[in-house]
């Protein structure tokens, strides 16, 4: 057997109007973590698989515990692929003073 890294990544959009959507939502992303999968950004999950064989089990898992709504997408793609991802942040804007105007004598 030859271990070739891949990773899965799991991005959904289901619906939160009513409480048995958000139950259904709350549900499907403890099943995601319970599985080992770790959260990218919100609705975006990603785990690491060692093979293709593994992917297919994983997939398969993730298709079994689907919500009964809402949108579901699996991407998989090898480590080597994932290690290239370009991580792009921009400025956070916050409204706490970061020099000398926060000292306070007493």
């Amino acid at each position: 057997m030859s271990y070739r890294f891949m990773r899965v990544i799991v991005m959904f959009d289901l619906p939160t109007t009513t409480s048995a959507d958000l139950k259904e939502y709350r549900k499907f992303r403890r099943f995601l973590i319970k599985s080992g999968f770790i959260m990218q950004q919100e609705s975006v999950y990603s785990k690491l698989a060692l093979n293709s064989s593994a992917v297919e089990a994983i997939t398969s898992n993730i298709r079994k515990n689907k919500p009964p709504t809402g949108n579901v997408q699996l991407l998989t793609i090898t480590e080597r692929q994932y290690s290239s991802i370009e991580l792009i942040v921009g400025n956070r804007e916050s409204e706490i003073i970061d020099s000398d105007e926060r000292l306070v004598i007493l």
